[in-house]
């Protein structure tokens, strides 16, 4: 099926997803609450794309650019690498949308990309080096709960630079399946589609990356931690 090549999708960073220009595709009735709906929508957009309605899939970039940029930074751990591999994304989405099956969701199926491409960028770039495993109990990543004292926001936003500067010595395969559960909340089985590994690993993955990360923030602490004579 012939479709016409459409201009490279931008990811305006700079103005909210949700501000359409005047004349631009616009479903009918609300934006879908439920997974079933959103997926229901998506496979009618694609439906129009495929048609030649290149405004259908300028709606799907506008529904999961901030997503697919936030994810993509929390792994590159750079604004301007993340965006770079977000308009890459969906660009390569574009030209194999053909190929796109609906054994999954869309955005399941566009992350896999993302993170293929973001790969390849890690391996042009110097590797970043991985610390030791520890071996003591599992333990999550620090989640502070939301208070309005400022000096608790204040540490709040100190514990989250701390959180993402240790995600950024973690292994590259741990910090993949960090950013997929912690980060965007995936469930076991949409993980196991992006990664193309089954639900056992994700879980055995998952448990390591966080035993690695736990040992990266102890480093951390202990490095920042005053030394006493």
């Amino acid at each position: 099926m012939s479709r016409v090549e459409p201009e490279r999708q931008s990811v305006n960073r700079e103005r909210p997803v949700g501000n359409r220009p005047a004349g631009e595709l616009s479903l009918s009735g609300p934006r879908p609450n439920g997974r079933k709906e959103a997926t229901a929508e998506d496979d009618q957009l694609i439906a129009w794309a495929l048609r030649g309605r290149t405004e259908a899939y300028g709606e799907l970039v506008r529904r999961y650019q901030d997503r697919l940029f936030n994810a993509l930074n929390g792994f590159l751990g750079s604004p301007e690498d993340a965006l770079d591999v977000t308009q890459e994304a969906f660009l390569s989405a574009w030209q194999a949308l053909d190929g796109f099956k609906g054994g999954s969701r869309f955005y399941t199926w566009l992350y896999r990309i993302a993170m293929n491409l973001a790969i390849d960028l890690r391996r042009r770039q110097k590797p970043t080096g991985s610390l030791d495993l520890a071996d003591d109990d599992i333990a999550q990543p620090p989640d502070p709960s939301p208070d309005a004292d400022p000096q608790a926001a204040l540490q709040r936003d100190e514990d989250v630079a701390r959180v993402r500067q240790a995600l950024m010595r973690v292994s590259e395969e741990h910090r993949m399946v960090l950013v997929l559960k912690d980060f965007e909340g995936m469930k076991y089985e949409e993980i196991a589609q992006v990664l193309e590994v089954p639900i056992g690993t994700i879980r055995s993955r998952l448990h390591r990356a966080r035993l690695e990360l736990r040992s990266v923030l102890e480093r951390q602490e202990a490095s920042e931690s005053p030394t006493t004579e």
